[in-house]
């Protein structure tokens, strides 16, 4: 099942110095700094949407494991922030991504356990742990 990926174009709206239009897909969002940086907030900030992005995998990586077990997990919860700290060497400034989870259903201590490991793999998580890399290129009109 090879999918094509949904490419995201995001655009400056020119409503507010910061605000961009972004397109996903058929989905139309929008992007702004909070006031205390600038911006309008006119939309959920970058740091916002890789959040949402963390969240929405986890919850759907809970989902499909208990899918396939058949446990009573009713809902899923995750709340989320972030922060930037200073490494132990005090040379560089790091993110911290906090994920708090709530589990609601008829489930064992041992399988909110399992849930919680299950939680630390999903995709979006994998992803922020490890080094990337992000290739520019100025698009040719």
């Amino acid at each position: 099942m090879n999918e094509t990926p949904n490419r995201v174009t995001v655009i400056e709206d020119g409503s507010a110095a910061y605000a961009q239009s972004i397109t996903i897909g058929r989905h139309l969002l929008m992007a702004d700094e909070p006031q205390s940086r600038g911006g309008q907030d006119a939309g959920p900030s970058p740091y916002d949407y890789v959040l949402a992005g963390l969240g929405a995998c986890t919850a759907i990586t809970v989902r499909m494991y208990v899918q396939r077990h058949n446990w009573l997990l009713t809902r899923t919860t995750v709340d989320l922030w972030h922060e930037k700290i200073s490494s132990t060497d005090g040379a560089a400034v790091i993110d911290r991504f906090h994920r708090a989870i709530r589990f609601e259903g008829d489930l064992t201590n041992e399988q909110r356990s399992r849930l919680r490991q299950i939680a630390e793999h999903c995709p979006v998580s994998e992803t922020l742990r490890h080094v990337s890399i992000v290739e520019t290129a100025e698009a040719i009109s």
